[in-house]
């Protein structure tokens, strides 16, 4: 058996962590390969406790509630593997793209710090796809750099999540390093879903959830906006020419496209969001309420039996800023491939960065 111990920063309710857990491959000697939770750490108490409840019951010591900051690198356990989903915050294409010089931009740092004290054999690094073009694509190449001066041939990828069996279109880049010394090339697992994807409708009603289910509250609206809702058709927004002019909403200047917006029951939902205001919290299709923390935990690929600890607005956040672990499970398990030397599929479609495209793509900094 070959197993991977894997450290984590910026862990959250452990999404990356449960994709992790549950990906296991046999080789063709009848060796398994798989990945071990050893430490995980993040500076937020409720998502903390998410993840010893689901992911490490019996060591709860293994994952360090306090600002990354505050953690000696160090003293930390040794470790095979190592997963960072820096704050992206600063990277968002929502928002004013800080970058590197944003509050949140520098925390990728103490990533890099893990990866050359510790040099875990391979590692996987997450973040929103807008950390490609921020700051003119410096911060991303600067970012690059760093990583491959820790010792690291790298593998960078915007993946889209609803390719790979999430029933959501969330778009994220996805860097997988391995150690330059491991001689091994990672390749870009093929799509699994790419004619038909997962619907909203598959997500949320099969299986029913049941009524009991955890973290499964409903909202309570106002009238007037059930009123407003049983006019906006499946897949539209508060700006839809269906809605009464009476009941329209009075707003100067941009219009969030997603205010309001009801899913469309034979698509993958939009992008599940961790924090926003009225109207930001995904709508039913048919029922005119917003959705529960568990119909948002579904659509971001999370089973039933993960229960999210806090309260309502907390748990909404860890929800949306998690990795859905069904395709932290199609990537680990492709480098868990790579590893063992089992062949894979691999994504064959248009130009992908070559060892040499990113050389000269630093060159330019």
């Amino acid at each position: 058996m070959t197993v991977f111990k894997k450290g984590e920063l910026f862990s959250g309710p452990g999404g990356l962590s449960l994709g992790a857990k549950i990906s296991k491959i046999v080789d063709g000697n009848g060796i398994e390969h798989s990945v071990e939770h050893t430490w995980a750490n993040d500076f937020n108490e409720e998502a903390c406790k998410t993840f010893i409840n689901n992911i490490s019951p019996n060591k709860p010591a293994s994952v360090i509630y306090k600002p990354v900051q505050k953690v000696d690198i160090s003293k930390l356990e040794g470790i095979d593997a190592f997963a960072f989903g820096f704050p992206c915050n600063d990277f968002s294409i929502v928002g004013k793209s800080l970058g590197i010089d944003g509050e949140y931009g520098h925390l990728f740092t103490y990533g890099i710090e893990v990866l050359r004290t510790h040099q875990p054999r391979w590692f996987i690094a997450e973040n929103v796809g807008g950390l490609k073009s921020v700051n003119e694509g410096k911060t991303f190449r600067l970012i690059m750099r760093e990583l491959i001066n820790s010792g690291y041939d790298i593998f960078p990828h915007l993946y889209k999540f609803e390719e790979y069996g999430v029933p959501q279109a969330r778009h994220r880049i996805i860097i997988v390093g391995i150690k330059k010394d491991e001689n091994l090339k990672f390749k870009i697992p093929a799509p699994t879903y790419i004619d038909k994807f997962k619907t909203a409708r598959e997500a949320l009603l099969n299986p029913p959830i049941l009524e009991n289910a955890p973290n499964h509250q409903f909202t309570r609206h106002k009238q007037r906006v059930i009123d407003m809702l049983n006019h906006i058709p499946p897949g539209e927004n508060a700006w839809s020419e269906k809605i009464p002019e009476k009941m329209r909403l009075r707003v100067k200047g941009a219009r969030m496209s997603q205010i309001y917006r009801r899913l469309h029951p034979e698509k993958p939902s939009y992008t599940i969001t961790g924090s926003g205001g009225g109207g930001t919290h995904i709508y039913h299709w048919e029922q005119p309420r917003a959705l529960t923390n568990r119909e948002r935990a579904r659509l971001q690929s999370f089973p039933d039996n993960f229960v999210f600890s806090g309260n309502k607005e907390q748990v909404r956040q860890q929800i949306g800023m998690a990795v859905p672990p069904q395709a932290a499970k199609v990537i680990i398990e492709a480098i868990l491939k790579t590893f063992a030397g089992i062949p894979y599929r691999e994504d064959s479609r248009g130009p992908r960065w070559s060892q040499i495209q990113i050389q000269k793509q630093l060159n330019s900094l």
